[in-house]
């Protein structure tokens, strides 16, 4: 089985993915730090040199890559790509792959992305919490019609880690 986690960015995707794949003894592949790996470049570098269209295009790629010819992954997304060209289709229409849908509140992701917003290139520009709520919502405003395709859905707010592996657990086995 191919467990695909998807949500916004700072929803816990790439650390609730390394725990499940641990727990379930499958690998973890987080899509971004594979496009890095096989492009030996950085997603920022890939935007600045190549731009967003060929990132879009690399990531669709490696995407549909992973999903035909691995098993037994949990694979993590960057918050973007269910958004962009055939992506969440690909993923929804796939044999044996899983979607889940890890959703957080505005606040959740605010407060969240206030600590680390340095390493977000996305809202490092923004100087209030203010404005990064907002940023937000509208990302999420325009986002959710993509996530809301998972075959399924967690609301991650006030829940631990241990919480959201054992409902994703649940609704999976």
């Amino acid at each position: 089985m191919i467990i695909v986690l998807i949500g916004y960015m700072a929803s816990g995707k790439s650390t609730i993915g390394r725990i499940l794949s641990s727990k379930l003894n499958y690998r973890f592949i987080d899509l971004d730090d594979f496009i890095e790996s096989k492009e030996n470049l950085s997603i920022s570098d890939i935007f600045k040199i190549k731009g967003e269209i060929h990132f879009r295009k690399l990531e669709s790629d490696y995407l549909n890559q992973l999903i035909t010819e691995y098993d037994d992954i949990v694979l993590s997304l960057g918050g973007g790509t269910p958004c962009y060209g055939n992506n969440i289709p690909t993923i929804l229409s796939s044999k044996n792959t899983t979607s889940i849908y890890l959703k957080a509140s505005i606040p959740t992701i605010t407060n969240r992305l206030i600590t680390e917003k340095a390493k977000r290139p996305l809202v490092a520009h923004l100087n209030s919490e203010k404005d990064i709520s907002e940023f937000i919502g509208k990302h999420l405003f325009e986002r959710s019609s993509y996530y809301n395709q998972a075959n399924y859905s967690i609301m991650i707010d006030g829940k631990t880690k241990e919480d959201i592996i054992e409902e994703i657990i649940f609704d999976l086995f």
